[in-house]
């Protein structure tokens, strides 16, 4: 009975999980591809259709535009579909790009499920026939739309909930840490570390946790006077509360009382701006330290982790939830931009080349550079899955069982 009742919750769980994702999931993709959208109206490009999910269509309707608004079968991604994408140079891959196989069609307007989608077309409404800015322009957009549904998040939750501040004061330092070493007393005001300016104890704790055993100079306050001390945090193994292990950096002292304040519209705003930039260069050190060695890559994620993530973050309440959001909205815009052909970040470097020696990469240049990204996207994944399968425990289940 104890056993039908676990393996009840674990599945309840499993399904709470799985549809707190698909729902998270669903936003992050819709925002994506509207900025996608958005840039290509705004360049007059003919939009074919704007799909949440893969697969047979098992909602749809056409829009005065010709724009085939549909929701698939498979809710993993979604994709915009653009009149002139006919070749790899000219197609969104990933979360929301069409796929190269299916050349631009002719269809009526009210297809039935599954069909190709089309609509009217205009001569000059083709992306392929747009200037190298303005495709530029409309693959960034999506990347673009992510940032700024992260500041938005994130300054609405600054003007209802409010912001937690402390200041970079330091009130206490524990015996034998770094801090001590490197010379801090309680009382010090910490004011810089390297070129990071530090005006909240919050901004030394992000600075640091990302940069265990690595020389840096603290710039601190102590009575009037500006003292510049050489620092290298300490590095130290923790666990989550999701049973996935990091490493980072410790300094070893103490921060002042924690408030919380809220700010008026316009402060919200530009706050939002500031933690969603601050986010994304904590995020750029990171994969850059597991690129070289010093940080573990076992902290690469996928679906599965973002999955159970997402349902015990929407456990937590809608604040935790909607920060969560955030957090992946940004890391979804820099995975785009990452300068892999396939993503985003690879058209646009197809882009600067065709800006700069005014012709494209040939065709055969670009079609291996797809097949080189995905198969980097694949590796990716495969090896996200695994750290997935490893933090859930189901490897060590697994070698349990057949061991």
């Amino acid at each position: 009975m104890d056993f039908l009742m676990a393996a009840g919750s674990s599945l309840y769980d499993a399904a709470h999980h799985l549809v707190v994702f698909v729902i998270v999931l669903s936003v992050l993709v819709f925002v994506h591809e509207w900025g996608h959208y958005w840039a290509a109206r705004r360049c007059k490009v003919h939009v074919e259709a704007f799909s949440i999910g893969f697969g047979r269509e098992i909602w749809g309707r056409t829009d005065r535009h010709g724009t085939r608004w549909r929701v698939s079968l498979i809710p993993l991604g979604g994709y915009v579909r653009l009149h002139g994408q006919g070749g790899p140079e000219e197609s969104f891959h990933a979360e929301g790009k069409a796929d190269a196989a299916e050349p631009a069609q002719t269809a009526p307007a009210d297809p039935p499920p599954g069909a190709p989608i089309a609509g009217p077309y205009r001569p000059g409404q083709s992306f392929a026939e747009k200037s190298v800015g303005q495709r530029a322009f409309i693959v960034a957009a999506g990347p673009l739309a992510n940032f700024v549904l992260a500041a938005l998040l994130f300054a609405g939750l600054f003007m209802t909930v409010g912001q937690s501040v402390t200041p970079p004061l330091v009130t206490a330092v524990q015996p034998g840490s770094a801090a001590e070493r490197a010379g801090i007393q309680p009382n010090d005001r910490v004011l810089k570390l390297d070129d990071h300016t530090i005006s909240r104890f919050e901004d030394l704790q992000r600075v640091v946790r990302i940069r265990p055993q690595q020389p840096m100079v603290a710039q601190v306050e102590r009575d009037g006077q500006i003292l510049s001390l050489n620092i290298t945090p300490d590095r130290r193994v923790v666990e989550d509360r999701f049973g996935g292990s990091h490493e980072m950096g410790v300094l070893g002292v103490s921060g002042g009382v924690n408030e919380i304040r809220r700010h008026d519209p316009l402060t919200a705003t530009w706050r939002g701006m500031v933690e969603t930039v601050r986010l994304s260069e904590a995020t750029l050190t990171a994969v850059w330290q597991m690129i070289a060695g010093t940080r573990a890559a076992d902290e690469i994620g996928g679906p599965l982790r973002i999955a159970q993530l997402s349902g015990r973050v929407a456990s937590d309440g809608v604040v935790q939830l909607l920060g969560f959001i955030a957090l992946l909205s940004i890391n979804l815009a820099l995975i785009n931009l990452f300068p892999v052909p396939i993503l985003d970040g690879g058209h646009l470097l197809f882009y600067a080349f065709e800006a700069l020696f005014g012709r494209p990469l040939s065709p055969r240049a670009q079609e291996y550079g797809f097949r080189l990204g995905l198969m980097l996207i694949v590796v990716l994944f495969v090896f996200a899955t695994w750290n997935d399968l490893k933090s859930l425990r189901v490897v060590e289940w697994v070698t349990h069982l057949f061991g």
